[in-house]
């Protein structure tokens, strides 16, 4: 028996097409089933042989791979991965994507460096190896709520209160695949007081900020990407760019983010074992960190370092998690003080930020 993850790439592209082949290709735990260059091809392919994951680009002939999703997902879901170069208006396809059913988004691979082309090969084959043991779940339909307060009221007030307590409390969050769903959910349930939130979401480049702008919408708190001096601060929660690490860092009384280039850390960048660390070094026992679903074990070092320095640890249990990977590695290390399902992970959260 084969065991190895069967792929079918879907891009009009042939250049993309034969490099997508040959960065999966170069992983022994991977083989390209087949390749198409629009979903009217790639249905005759699925006919004779389901792939375990699909590769969809989003602009193609015939019909578009938003459209195509949508038709698999509702008739036969398999896992698929959009590799799109997210520019512009893609950005914002993209994330509709998500919303359709895609588990993961990330960048159509570009000539560059050496080393640019090697961190895509990793990329491009974690994702697909991912997706191959997501959980997958119908799409969700997105709801509207009632406009909320303005953030310069709520913002106001928090950034004064934060800069009096010295022991305000601050939470970090780390994810990976099915995080943008795990994050909607948990970033609803976050009220307009809540201690100020950071988090790392392996994402791509320009698709954080559509990203953080739709949560915004959602929520009641204030979303925005992470930028160099953005204070944490209550009723805020600020989301790493893609391609960029982000760290947490203290003057006096004040948390504040730091934006920072770098390699690859954990294989993934922005890294969770990044923030965890700096939020270790920085906050200690006044953090609380959250490690969310996702494939491998990028946090579960960071979050162990955290819980030595006092922090109070949560982990995304196994059967709400679209990927057991990161919590399971960090409950494996030590480094959880309580595993819970993702409904109950802020009121947990809350509850000892309030209580301690």
């Amino acid at each position: 028996m084969n065991s190895k993850i069967s792929v079918l790439i879907v891009d009009d592209s042939s250049v993309v097409r034969q490099t997508l082949s040959e960065i999966l290709s170069s992983d022994p735990d991977i083989e390209v089933m087949a390749t198409a260059a629009d979903p009217y091809v790639a249905v005759d392919r699925i006919d004779k042989q389901v792939p375990d994951v699909m590769t969809l680009d989003v602009e193609m002939p015939r019909m578009d791979g938003i459209t195509f999703l949508q038709k698999i997902m509702s008739q036969h879901p398999i896992p698929v991965v959009i590799i799109s170069s997210l520019a512009g208006k893609g950005t914002e396809t993209a994330w509709k994507a998500i919303e359709f059913g895609a588990v993961d988004v990330i960048a159509k691979p570009a000539m560059g460096t050496k080393q640019f082309i090697e961190e895509s090969r990793i990329q491009i084959c974690d994702a697909v190896k991912a997706a191959s043991r997501a959980r997958l779940k119908k799409a969700q339909a997105v709801h509207e709520i009632s406009p909320k307060l303005t953030a310069d009221v709520i913002l106001a007030r928090a950034t004064t209160k934060a800069m009096a307590e010295t022991t305000e409390k601050v939470i970090v969050v780390g994810a990976s695949t099915g995080g943008t769903e795990a994050l909607r959910v948990f970033l609803e349930m976050v009220p307009p007081d809540s201690p100020g939130i950071l988090i790392v979401q392996h994402m791509p480049e320009n698709f954080t900020a559509s990203f953080a702008k739709r949560l915004d919408s959602l929520c009641a708190i204030t979303v925005k990407e992470a930028e160099t001096n953005d204070a944490i601060i209550r009723g805020r929660a600020l989301i790493a760019p893609g391609n960029r690490h982000v760290l947490l860092k203290r003057s006096g009384a004040r948390y504040y983010a730091e934006v920072r280039d770098g390699p690859l850390v954990s294989r993934h960048r922005p890294s969770v074992d990044v923030l965890f660390r700096s939020t270790a070094r920085y906050a200690g026992k006044n953090a609380i960190g959250i490690i969310m679903t996702g494939m491998g074990d990028d946090g579960a070092r960071g979050m162990k370092e955290m819980k030595e320095a006092g922090a109070y640890t949560i982990a995304q249990d196994e059967a709400t998690s679209v990927v057991f990977g990161m919590p399971a590695e960090a409950i494996k290390l030590g480094g959880v003080d309580k595993v819970l399902p993702l409904q109950d992970v802020f009121a947990e959260a809350l509850r000892h930020a309030e209580n301690g």
